[in-house]
């Protein structure tokens, strides 16, 4: 097996790798996806969820955004949605 032939195989193992483990880290993804709304909707503080999730303020602000959730008001904390009823 000359030196082509064994990168390309370990090319086929690390891609056989990647597409296995791939799944398991979207379906974590959507996973903490839904945590940090579930959170947000709590009435976490934002700078909470982003301390403990693994997006970034950005990504957090907006999934809020996209989920309706209104931001937190400075020195007051993020409104929940049964105050909104």
């Amino acid at each position: 097996m000359d030196d082509a032939e064994k990168a390309l195989a370990a090319l086929d193992k690390t891609t056989t790798q990647f597409r296995r483990t791939e799944k398991a880290h979207n379906a974590a993804r959507d996973a903490a996806t839904e945590a940090v709304i579930t959170a947000l909707r709590a009435g976490a503080r934002p700078t909470e969820v982003t301390n403990r999730s693994p997006f970034s303020p950005a990504h957090v602000r907006n999934l809020a955004r996209e989920n309706g959730i209104e931001p937190a008001r400075k020195g007051r904390p993020a409104p929940k949605d049964s105050d909104h009823d």
